[in-house]
């Protein structure tokens, strides 16, 4: 572009003619020193973004003394303001396109949904959305918050709960969490979420009929921070010690347990947590097991006291409690705080970062995926606002508040779902501390005169503070208390308390807008706030009515409510949208009432406390008659005043908790359903007797199901296929029988092994040949978890570790497990083929981790048995014939469209399918269709799995959604206390899409470069998130072994790491 002296014209006439303040929007358009400022103008006017390095350039530009230089450098702000105009353009774009297309997919799977439910239906059943159950658990608003008039309600209903003794376990892993002295603010992960679970979990301990309370975080042991968060334990004392605490005992009340994982020594922010999230969640098992022991033995006449629910706390907790809920089989609640999905959804608006940008900055996508498997995983979602589930959580694949009410309605009616499951939704308000709140009941009239005029010496000196800004200090106080920040509209209620005059006749208005020092050393986006405000009070002359001070303490906050109230003030907030509005309880605990935006959270605040007035945020005259009223009105003052503190415990942490309490009552009850004989029941024995392992055999007849694969011809080609009737159990009667045989044979061939057992014991030999399973009796597990191209590769690498395991192998204090994708026929035939025998290995984790095999003591009627109370774990929100159904459309529609053929893709294989893993076959590994597809195509009809690509890209298994192999490792130290940390697993360097969750965690992973399956990488490539961001490679627990190593090379390494004997 040559020559540019039109624009610098342009831009000088916009500088000299410049906005009138009356302008709707002229607050964003005034620079520091009165003048208008024309970059801005274009940056947030005519292009939409705030984008302060171009009003540094403009800066540069308008200062530069040379013309030549300031052309040069208008015209390159010209080519700038183009671009980013062309961009702004392009993301709307964008974002249309990305509403509409998740519009269709929810539109699609919502048809296909309904009509899959609606085959049984009769035309009355289908329809009547009146009577529906609430999308958001059913409740109306006053159920979900009843109003009660007298303490003697909270007192009945404590003492109807005194007899039960629940265990309850929270998780927040990120920020610094501590009891007292909370460092809120210190860093962007030490916030509002640390004081609320911290206040949450003191308040369940102290309520009637729960027994104990652990909040699990993360173990801080660095130089960077207080001593303190690296305590692996403190108590947290109730603040009121006459709160109900009859049920006292020995581990009884509310603790903070901190879980080491992640890099020691170090705090990291919460976007560098996720490779260590297996980590927490292995060594938050072992703690959970070790209290439930113990509250068994105080609480429980000596049976274990599981948790009665696992509580995630943001995406991290979330996905921990996901996999923690899989393991020990109990039901989890989940609380997203705020969700990655809406934040990216902002932060794309605003056109600053790239998606890729965004993901590497913040990690979201693998937060999003968090937040998704949470919803699979969660019997309840709670909301501090219905806000909150309309505008954040129907942005995502696994909710839908339509299909959801559907849903709800079926179960009602006692009408079958076809395996699509929705969490609830239940809206329950933070609670609040009001014990150590007296709301001050003298009033202002009273005083006498000149007292606010001089405060008194024992008045507090925020008082004085505020009253120095005002000429009349005895008039009400408007009080608003929000950060500077364009959202919170502050600068609509000065121009509202400036236009009114009555109102400014009979109050004053009080600013508190965080704490400064200088506006220079403020954000652009505050300081324009700022001087936005300081300019309308100067052009309304409001000075000596506004007071807006420049610092204060959060210990002065509640005395700046009480001065507010004592004048009978009014609380106003007047933000375009409030998610909650936490300041308008505080505010009503004080006995101010309130003005508030009609937008979000206080909609429900108002419906329960009645206690002020809505307006609309955009409306300044309806602020400002809102006001009017409430400050002229003494008798509605009154009013409000007096519903607000009769209603405000209403919000309190007993009532907050009391509602908590009662929705974990509505939760279907899920724990370990097996009853371990305690006498043999550690694998760190050397040995057991003869009536021990008897003991063990009546363990196995009564408490543990057994299915058997095939018959004893070995022909197991498919096993426990589909059942054409969608039962996924099959014949009841067939079943039954199946299991009395399998119970009655393996006692016959036990009790053989008994008495073989006591003769070797008797001659000094293995004294260990009774117990079951057989890994009970080892030092270590060798867990194979290789993923090779071939059977031959897996046999080889197979040999190589039993080689490499040396003596300890033969002397049996290391055993083996096989971990893998095939079935448990497949695995028949291997071994077969290979000379390798079924007892060679002590478990078999087949189907990607869906089933589990032990080999059999007696091989002469079958080879392997199954363990039945594994399904029982992983079977939670199973889809079953439904999702197989659906699975079967979704393949038929995978079809080559580039190729001339048309072909199928993927395409059904029900001899490789079992009750709990839907196989298929892929024909061109190449063309699959994404996981990430297939899981939201799945998610958005309500059905929750786990899709894995295997065998070398050319299989595909579904199986449940909190199904793994590595959660079938934490099922062995959960089932048989065989801990993982004595577990080392065998990985290649590449494997099946489950490959990340097998390196990480407390066991030993050792990567085997060279080795796994090369054509499958490619899968990997179309994740949600690269495995970067999920694998631990600097974990002490992660070793590599050299591209070719041979069986002493891994011995030697083994050895050097300590996992061998050397």
């Amino acid at each position: 572009m040559a020559g540019n002296d039109w624009l610098n014209s342009y831009l000088e006439a916009i500088l000299d003619v410049g906005p009138g303040l009356d302008d709707a929007k002229s607050s964003l358009l005034l620079r520091e020193r009165g003048r208008f400022s024309p970059t801005r103008y274009f940056v947030e006017e005519v292009i939409g973004f705030d984008e302060t390095d171009l009003y540094r350039s403009w800066v540069r530009a308008s200062s530069s003394r040379s013309p030549q230089e300031r052309n040069t450098r208008l015209e390159n702000m010209c080519w700038r303001i183009w671009n980013l105009a062309r961009q702004k353009k392009q993301l709307e774009s964008e974002a249309v396109q990305r509403v509409t297309k998740r519009r269709l997919e929810r539109e699609r799977g919502r048809r296909e949904a309904t009509a899959d439910m609606s085959e049984d239906l009769s035309e009355g059943e289908r329809g009547d959305p009146v009577s529906d159950v609430s999308a958001h658990g059913g409740d109306s608003v006053k159920s979900r918050l009843p109003r009660i008039s007298s303490a003697d309600a909270m007192e009945t209903w404590a003492n109807s709960h005194k007899g039960k003794k629940l265990y309850i376990v929270l998780i927040s892993i990120h920020g610094l969490i501590r009891g007292e002295n909370m460092e809120l603010g210190r860093d962007s992960d030490t916030g509002g979420q640390v004081k609320y679970v911290v206040e949450l979990a003191r308040a369940l301990g102290s309520m009637p009929g729960v027994y104990r309370v652990d909040l699990l975080t993360r173990q801080v042991s660095s130089p960077d921070v207080d001593y303190s968060y690296g305590e692996p334990t403190e108590m947290l004392s109730p603040r009121n010690t006459d709160e109900f605490g009859d049920d006292m005992g020995e581990s009884s009340g509310a603790y903070i347990i901190r879980i080491p994982f992640g890099p020691r020594n170090k705090y990291i922010p919460k976007e560098e947590l996720w490779p260590y999230i297996p980590e927490f969640v292995d060594g938050a098992i072992g703690h959970i097991i070790q209290m439930s022991k113990a509250l068994g033995e105080q609480i429980g006449s000596g049976h274990a006291v599981w948790p009665v629910a696992i509580h995630g706390h943001y995406a991290d907790a979330g996905d921990s409690a996901a996999l923690l809920s899989g393991a020990l089989n109990v039901p989890m609640l989940f609380t997203g705080h705020s969700l990655g999905r809406d934040k990216l959804e902002q932060l794309l608006k605003q056109g600053r970062l790239s998606r890729d940008e965004i993901n590497t900055t913040y990690k979201i996508m693998r937060r999003i995926e968090a937040e998704e498997l949470a919803l699979d995983g969660s019997e309840i979602v709670i909301t501090s606002t219905r806000q909150e589930i309309e505008e954040q959580w129907r942005l995502y694949d696994g909710f839908d508040p339509v299909l959801e009410r559907k849903i709800r309605a079926r179960i009602r009616r006692n009408v079958s779902c076809y395996g699509r499951y929705m969490p609830r939704v239940a809206v329950i308000p933070p609670g609040m501390e009001f014990h150590d709140i007296v709301p001050l009941d003298g009033d202002i009239e009273t005083e006498p005169e000149g007292l606010l005029d001089h405060p008194a010496p024992q008045d507090p000196p925020i008082w004085s503070e505020i009253m120095r800004f005002f000429t009349n200090p005895r008039k009400p106080v408007i009080l608003a208390l929000a950060r500077p920040d364009p959202k919170k509209n502050i600068t609509t209620l000065v121009k509202a308390f400036g236009e009114c005059r009555p109102l400014r006749e009979l109050a004053n208005l009080t600013l508190i807008m965080g704490n400064r020092d200088g506006i220079d050393e403020m954000s652009s986006t505050s300081s324009s706030v700022l001087l936005s405000v300081l300019k309308l009070i100067d052009k309304y002359d409001l000075y000596g009515q506004v007071a807006y001070p420049k610092h204060h303490k959060q210990s002065d906050v509640p005395e700046i409510y009480r001065l507010a109230a004592k004048t009978k003030g009014v609380f106003v907030n007047p933000a375009f949208i409030e998610p909650f509005g936490l300041t308008l309880i505080e505010a009503a605990a004080y006995g101010l009432p309130m003005v508030a935006t009609k937008n979000g959270g206080p909609v429900d605040i108002h419906r329960v406390l009645d206690n002020g007035l809505l307006v609309d945020p955009h409306d300044q005259k309806s602020i400002a008659d809102a006001l009017l009223k409430l400050v002229s009105n003494k008798q509605l003052w009154a009013k409000c005043r007096q519903n607000g503190l009769k209603n405000i415990h209403l919000f309190s942490w007993p009532e907050h908790c009391k509602t908590y309490l009662s929705k974990i009552a509505t939760c279907k009850p899920r724990h370990p359903q097996w009853q371990r004989s305690e006498d043999g029941g550690e694998s760190s024995e050397s040995e057991e007797s003869p009536g021990d392992s008897l003991r063990d055999i009546h363990d196995l007849s009564l408490n543990l199901k057994f299915s058997l694969d095939g018959e004893k011809n070995g022909d197991g080609g498919n096993d426990n296929s589909f059942d054409p009737n969608g039962n996924p159990d099959g014949n009841a009667t067939d079943r039954s029988a199946k299991l009395e045989n399998a119970v009655l044979s393996w006692s016959k061939g036990i009790s053989k092994d008994l008495r073989r057992g006591g003769s070797a014991e008797k001659s000094g030999q293995n004294s260990n040949v009774g117990k079951f399973p057989p890994l009970r009796s080892r030092n270590r597990l060798f867990v194979i978890a290789v993923d090779c191209d071939t059977t031959s590769g897996l046999l080889e690498m197979i040999k190589v570790i039993f080689d490499a395991a040396g003596e300890e192998r033969t002397e049996g204090s290391v055993g083996f497990i096989l971990s893998t994708s095939m079935t448990i026929s497949e695995i028949q035939s291997f071994l077969s083929s290979s000379g390798l025998s079924p007892n060679d290995f002590d478990a078999y984790i087949c189907n990607s981790g869906s089933d589990l095999y032990y080999p059999s003591l007696n091989p002469e009627d079958r080879l392997f048995v199954g363990d039945l109370y594994f399904h029982s774990h992983i079977e939670y929100r199973w889809g079953g014939e439904g999702l197989r159904k659906t699975l079967v459309r979704w393949a038929g529609s995978t079809t080559d469209k580039k190729g001339q053929s048309n072909e199928q893709i993927v395409s059904p294989a029900e001899q490789l399918s079992t009750d709990y893993c839907y196989a298929f076959k892929v024909r061109k590994a190449g063309l699959a269709p994404p996981l990430k597809e297939l899981r939201k195509l799945m998610r958005i009809q309500a059905l929750r799995c786990h899709p894995i690509y295997c065998q070398n890209g050319t299989r595909l298994n579904v199986i449940p959604v909190l199904a793994s192999r590595s959660q079938a490792l934490r099922y062995l130290y959960v089932r048989w206390g065989f801990e993982l940390s004595k577990m080392v697993v065998f990985v290649g360097e590449c494997g099946d899409t489950d490959y990340e969750g097998l390196v990480g965690g407390l066991h030993k992973s050792v990567i085997l470069k060279g080795v796994g399956s090369r054509a499958i990488s490619q899968l990997h490539n179309n994740r949600n998130y690269p495995l970067s961001d999920v694998m631990p490679l600097d974990s002490p627990n992660i070793i590599e072994a050299a591209e070719g190593s041979s069986s002493a090379d891994i011995q030697a390494l083994l050895e050097k790491e300590g996992y061998l004997k050397g």
